[in-house]
């Protein structure tokens, strides 16, 4: 494989993590490759990384070597690898449609909703593996090991991982994904990206029949709403597109001086919307199951990766309050 051919299947070099140049990248081109020759639809793809990736739960439901022994090892290695080769596959979709052309709306709401389907059933087996395993936990802060103890305990993380999932992992990856499509918005136009608002979203919804599209309204239901919670987040960003558009009449007709300079602002802060998806996630549920310590996880979502989104959020309306104060 030349590294053209897979830089060429990039969004953009800007938004590229470094281990997904050298890993996901490469692999995800070789299935898209495949699938390219095997006439498999992009969305084809996408389903599959999210029936592969939902699997993994039932193996990380397991406990690991301390608590299982080396069978446990074993489950807990294969839950890795079924939700490393998913994410290939969420690689390989893009880049399929990329190489293909086949770019579809049903495409972009299915590849948002892919971590979702993955981590929700991860997220419920690992409260399954507490309730099952944690006699340590009890020892460790003096906790009597009764069936009531562990019940109480069991519904407690239940909540911390409720919030950590729909509150935390839901939004950190909605407004990283969202801090890329403006980045590419500004680094290559409305053809190079999928910056979609909400406004166009809900006409879309409102002009699409009921007959015959039933699950496709629900889909786009889903999605407006996401578009919201993402313009909830941004107030500043949205203020700056008002802005050009009331200078430029259309966001087409930006400056490409503006678009440089916004590029060069914006450019520092993709290596957080890289760390708020799926690599430093991953690689820290990973070896907290490995470690058979998975409750941890939650606590690093909510605290590191936590402090971390408010961080980017508030480099980044800066920076839009900035620019607009400056037009």
């Amino acid at each position: 494989m030349k590294k053209e051919n897979i830089k060429s299947t990039y969004k953009s070099d800007d938004t590229e993590e470094w281990l997904d140049k050298v890993w996901t990248r490469p692999i995800g081109y070789w299935w898209a490759r495949l699938f390219e020759r095997l006439n498999v639809h992009p969305n084809t793809v996408t389903i599959l990384s999210m029936i592969i990736g939902a699997s993994s739960a039932l193996f990380f439901a397991h406990g690991s070597y301390f608590t299982e022994g080396t069978k446990g090892l074993v489950l807990n290695i294969i839950a890795i690898l079924l939700l490393a080769w998913a994410n290939f596959y969420d690689s390989a979709d893009g880049q399929l449609a990329r190489m293909t052309g086949k770019k579809t709306r049903l495409g972009r709401i299915l590849d948002g909703a892919a971590s979702e389907v993955w981590f929700v059933p991860i997220y419920l087996s690992l409260v399954y593996r507490f309730y099952v395993h944690h006699s340590s936990e009890f020892h460790c802060i003096g906790i009597a090991d009764t069936a009531q103890n562990a019940w109480i305990a069991t519904l407690l993380l239940l909540a911390i991982v409720l919030y950590s999932g729909f509150v935390c992992h839901s939004r950190q990856c909605g407004i990283s994904d969202y801090y890329r499509q403006i980045h590419l918005f500004f680094l290559k136009g409305v053809a190079g990206s999928e910056l979609d608002n909400s406004v166009q979203q809900q006409r879309i919804y409102d002009t699409t029949p009921w007959k015959g599209n039933f699950l496709w309204k629900a889909f786009l239901k889903t999605y407006v709403n996401y578009t919201r919670t993402q313009e909830s987040k941004t107030p500043e960003f949205q203020r700056l597109m008002n802005r050009l558009r009331e200078r430029y009449g259309t966001t087409v007709n930006i400056p490409q001086a503006f678009r440089d300079k916004f590029r060069q602002l914006s450019l520092p802060l993709m290596k957080y919307t890289n760390i708020l998806t799926f690599n430093t996630r991953a690689i820290a549920l990973y070896i907290l199951c490995l470690a058979d310590i998975p409750w941890l996880y939650f606590f690093f979502e909510i605290f590191v990766m936590g402090g971390l989104c408010r961080y980017m959020r508030w480099q980044h309306e800066r920076m839009c309050r900035q620019l607009c104060e400056e037009l």
